[in-house]
């Protein structure tokens, strides 16, 4: 049982749990034929097409920054040997995460009796001799992969800052009672980089990153955050004047940056301190999402240099960064951040054209064709545009469309046909009346281009 020390405590406690339990994007998935979840796949999502529309429209965001601050972009193998995550240090220190394989079976096994809460089956005599077994792993996360392509070729310090991304497919094994929706699945996609640089660079990269940060969150409408320092934890690997270095690095990067930090004791990765954005949400609640980490101890135990000025070899500097985290976490986030109504930019449909009558379809479907073939400044892939050619009355249609939460219908009867318009309502039940087809195409793909953050 909870108390509250006055009324208003109470009350806004009240209005947080009936606002959480509306937007919950479980309930808003499933209404809005997002996605849904089954026991045959435990915490692996299954993407409807207006799921999977925003989920690619995401990553083509990202992807379009990236590119601005000289990302380059590879995809790494999902299965691996032990072999690497004993190197990494993973096998270690984060061995109750990994989904394993035999590579002679290709089938789960763990130890007899070990992690008893996972997802993992015990095959006996075979787990018994796990030791004289090639183990391979599902990757968990992309870091050690990429400290492999650093690796093929001989780096310079000419080359670097060298800056790889990856929206690579992992995946970890949660515990049963951890998974919720979207927000804890064993199916993760990261938008997951690593910048390898000199020590010199490395300050300059941490400003760049914090900046980056900033500029991807404000079209998601997420312009309220806070940063944790999180140190170095209990369990970890590595010298202790490298973790020293590691920590001021990051917080001497924010004080230039004039970022404010609040320190969080023991929550940094075994291989490095990190920073934690924490995003506000619309009703307040934090969520972690972007995190920058500085790793000194990888590129070591994994055997990555180049030569600096003078010949000699010098490992680099690994910084690993995530902005929006896990995509699939991010997705139920914003579900919730937005109650279902996602600004134009990201909606799965951004406009319904609605016949009055079926005389009227042909029509509808020209100005269908018209929206899909107008070309957008920031490259998305068209405009998301469908007609509703049912047989329901034109008050149905329209209700239909704002259960959706389509931003824009566009009704068109006799009159519009006749005269080359559409009468444009937004899913707010707003009328902006009757406009030519080329000049509600300029209006929306204007508000694409520039991806306006609305919770209208």
């Amino acid at each position: 049982m909870r108390a509250f020390a006055t009324q208003k405590e109470l009350d806004a406690y009240v209005h947080l749990r009936a606002e959480a339990e509306k937007r919950d994007h479980r309930k808003l998935g499933r209404e809005l034929d997002l996605f849904h979840l089954q026991e045959e796949a435990p915490g692996q999502p299954f993407w409807h097409p207006k799921g999977w529309a925003v989920f690619l429209e995401l990553q083509h965001y990202v992807r379009e920054q990236l590119r601005r601050y000289d990302y380059v972009e590879v995809n790494t193998p999902k299965l691996v040997s032990k072999k690497l995550y004993e190197a990494s240090g993973h096998w270690q220190n984060y061995r109750e995460n990994l989904f394993l394989a035999s590579d002679d079976v290709m089938q789960p096994i763990v130890e007899p009796g070990q992690y008893p809460d996972r997802q993992q089956v015990s095959l006996g005599a075979l787990a018994a001799a796990v030791d004289g077994l090639d183990i391979l792993a599902l990757k968990p996360m992309n870091c050690p992969c990429h400290v492999q392509i650093f690796n093929q070729g001989i780096k310079s310090y000419r080359d670097l800052p060298l800056r790889m991304a990856e929206f690579g497919s992992c995946m970890r094994n949660e515990a049963k009672g951890a998974l919720h929706g979207l927000l804890r699945v064993t199916s993760l996609t990261q938008d997951d980089a690593h910048i390898f640089c000199t020590p010199a660079q490395m300050e300059s990269e941490i400003i760049a990153l914090c900046d980056l940060i900033e500029e991807i969150y404000q079209p998601l409408g997420f312009t309220d955050y806070f940063v944790l320092l999180a140190t170095r934890p209990e369990k970890r690997v590595g010298e202790e004047h490298l973790w020293d270095a590691a920590e001021q690095g990051l917080a001497s990067a924010c004080a230039k940056k004039g970022i404010a930090l609040t320190e969080a004791p023991g929550e940094g990765a075994f291989y490095g301190p990190k920073l934690e954005f924490h995003l506000r949400d619309a009703i307040g609640r934090s969520w972690q999402c972007g995190t920058i980490q500085i790793d000194f101890n990888m590129p070591k135990r994994l055997g990555a240099f180049y030569t600096d000025e003078h010949g000699e070899r010098v490992h680099p500097v690994m910084i690993h960064r995530a902005i929006l985290g896990t995509l699939e976490r991010f997705m139920g986030i914003l579900i919730e951040q937005y109650e279902g109504k996602f600004p134009t930019w990201l909606a799965p449909l951004q406009a319904m054209v609605i016949p009055i009558t079926d005389d009227q379809n042909a029509y509808a479907a020209q100005v269908r064709q018209q929206l899909l073939a107008a070309p957008v400044a920031n490259g998305t892939a068209g405009l998301r545009v469908a007609v509703d050619a049912s047989s329901e009355r034109m008050q149905k249609k329209i209700l239909l469309a704002q259960q959706q939460k389509i931003p824009y219908m566009l009704v068109v009867g006799k009159a519009e046909a006749a005269a080359g318009t559409v009468s444009v309502r937004r899913r707010d039940g707003t009328d902006l009346g009757a406009m030519p087809v080329a000049q509600f195409i300029a209006q929306l793909a204007e508000e694409v281009t520039t991806r306006r953050a609305t919770l209208a």
